[in-house]
């Protein structure tokens, strides 16, 4: 899989970014524009560009990504959250480096309906 790439923001974030959680191989950070009342992104440290390529990961790094999205949500606090993945342009990914959306408290409407807008 292919290693950091400086044009690529989360590249960067996983590089320099504010942290909220860490461990072997993930990072989490807020979201920018959050659409709920806690917004965190989870991405894997290396450069994947969508979630259509978890299919040639080692299992064990399938089982810790999905832990690892998990224990960010406990980490924020969140006993209720849902998971959201974008995978390809069609379905809203606007970045393509792998990324979940782990979102907590009641969604905002309003911004969910405007991004809905920009990405049809």
């Amino acid at each position: 899989m292919p290693s950091p790439r400086e044009d690529c923001l989360f590249c960067r974030l996983v590089a320099e970014g504010d942290h909220v959680h860490s461990a072997d191989g993930f990072v989490a950070v807020r979201d920018i524009n959050p659409i709920a009342e806690t917004h965190l992104l989870v991405l894997p440290k290396r450069h994947v560009d969508t979630f259509k390529e978890v299919a040639a990961f080692p299992d064990d790094e399938a089982a810790r990504m999905l832990r690892f999205v998990s224990e960010t949500a406990q980490a924020a606090g969140l006993e209720d959250y849902r998971v959201l993945v974008n995978v390809g342009a069609g379905a809203g990914q606007t970045i393509f480096h792998l990324h979940w959306h782990v979102l907590g408290g009641r969604p905002d409407a309003e911004r969910i309906a405007r991004a809905l807008r920009e990405t049809a």
